[in-house]
């Protein structure tokens, strides 16, 4: 058996090592801990021209079906021990916590956490479709046709496959697209530099729960692979930051996942009470390292500000990294350290703008960037911005960090721009409405609900099944 793992491409299911070979390192050591094949743009045209294949293998199951191998994979992945590559290496549950966090820089804890969001995901794949159909028999998905409601209805499928080109900052975002293959649909997934392990063993996870392996592509690639993917599949989702995501925008052909840019308001009924809601904002901004688009990345309230901003920085602002396997670790490492400085570079041009502040600067007790055991980290910032046009009021960044701005109820929402998640603390019917009105607003939580908190049947972003059914009228004699 090979010394280090070797993650082929996988074609249709099928193993494929190319020559050419990237080596994967632990962040911490710089030791290279597996080698990943990759391939060129003209394989995956290639075999885009074939993923229809992958697409009748699925289509020999029911959804019910489907959703009951979703399930078993679900268990696989959190517990089983799974092939790891083609070179007869496997890979248990807790290898792959231990692998991926030396390899992205999260810590166990984090990763642990994501493992149970994606098993309850895999586990819970009824209860969303039910959710994202809104009760649709899903016999109806079997036979193309149906009723719903006593009417008649009709679905087809908008696309052969799901193009995924995934990032590397969060495992959990994999969740997104695991409703797909109880959609009979197909992926083709580039997995992210530094994180194929979650794709790669969410497969294995699922071949072994009984799917046909030519319902999944697997293909590290580079940026004209990636495009390629964008380009070739009828329907993609599309991980980056602002610029990244742009060109893809309004296309509908992409579901784009960029920048959540959420946020917690506090209306004027409640700001007075506003120590009773730390807790949950510093969760809101901190949890899973500050690395997901639904952490909180701007605070806006009517007055209290500054206040609110030193009661954060006073619980954030000490928080500092821990070693890996530390349960109490609450930092994640960069695995590139040029991003890590790009952050703290941007962070600090931004302070050179008159009207904003780094609260958290005095309690951290030293740079923003650290070196820990050999990984690099980013501590907690908390910015005091006077006006949502300073550059650091809305901006978002891959480590825990928040603005707190001061606008006036009546103004917030003129001021705030789109977000992903808003938490509204108000019990004021007014405001309520308004909130209810935006259309800026993806997912609205009323009351004091971290923005962190995801129901799998109410999508945060964007609705798995009509993004790949779309629905057509019917009539039958």
């Amino acid at each position: 058996m090979s010394t280090l793992p070797h993650l082929p491409a996988l074609r249709g299911g099928r193993p494929y090592e190319s020559l050419e070979k990237t080596d994967i390192m632990d962040h911490f050591t710089g030791e290279v801990v597996a080698v990943v094949s990759q391939v060129n743009a003209g394989i995956l045209k290639k075999d885009l021209q074939k993923i229809g294949a992958g697409r009748t293998a699925l289509r020999k199951f029911t959804v019910a079906q489907l959703v009951e191998i979703s399930a078993k994979a679900g268990e696989l992945f959190l517990n089983g021990t799974l092939p790891l590559g083609d070179k007869g290496h496997t890979q248990t549950a807790e290898q792959y916590v231990h692998t991926l966090s030396g390899t992205s820089g999260l810590p166990h804890v984090m990763v642990r956490r994501n493992m149970a969001k994606i098993h309850y995901a895999l586990t819970h794949v009824g209860t969303v479709l039910n959710g994202l159909t809104r009760g649709l028999p899903l016999e109806v998905i079997d036979r193309g046709y149906g009723e719903q409601s006593g009417a008649a209805v009709s679905y087809y499928p908008t696309t052969q496959a799901l193009g995924l080109v995934m990032p590397s900052n969060s495992p959990a975002v994999n969740s997104l697209w695991l409703p797909s293959i109880a959609l009979k649909t197909p992926v083709v997934i580039k997995p992210g530099r530094e994180e194929p392990w979650t794709p790669y063993r969410l497969i294995q996870a699922f071949i072994a729960a009984g799917a046909p392996p030519e319902a999944f592509g697997f293909y590290p690639t580079d940026h004209e692979g990636a495009g390629e993917v964008m380009r070739l599949c009828g329907r993609a989702l599309i991980f980056g930051d602002a610029n990244t995501v742009a060109q893809y925008r309004d296309n509908p052909k992409f579901s784009v996942h960029g920048p959540g840019f959420s946020k917690v308001l506090i209306g004027d009924d409640c700001v007075e009470q506003w120590p009773e809601y730390i807790d949950l904002i510093a969760a809101s901004i901190a949890e899973n390292g500050g690395r997901s688009c639904v952490n909180a990345s701007a605070v806006v309230v009517p007055r209290f500000g500054r206040e609110i901003a030193e009661a954060l920085a006073l619980k954030l602002g000490p928080i500092q990294p821990l070693r890996s396997d530390d349960e109490g670790a609450k930092l994640s490492g960069f695995a590139n350290p040029k991003m890590a400085d790009y952050i703290d570079g941007a962070i600090e041009d931004g302070l050179k703008t008159p009207g904003a502040e780094d609260v958290t600067a005095r309690h951290r007790g030293g740079d923003r960037k650290v070196v820990f055991e050999g990984g690099t980290f980013l501590q907690p910032t908390i910015v005091l911005c006077d006006s949502f046009k300073h550059p650091l009021a809305n901006r978002e960044f891959l480590c825990p960090y928040a603005s707190v701005v001061e606008v006036p109820q009546a103004d917030m929402l003129k001021e705030i721009g789109a977000s992903l998640v808003v938490t509204a603390i108000t019990k004021d019917p007014g405001f309520t409405s308004e909130l209810l009105d935006s259309p800026l607003i993806e997912r609205l939580n009323l009351g004091p609900i971290s923005t962190m908190k995801i129901s799998w049947d109410q999508p945060h972003e964007g609705n798995m099944f009509e993004f790949l059914y779309k629905r057509r009228s019917i009539e039958r004699a």
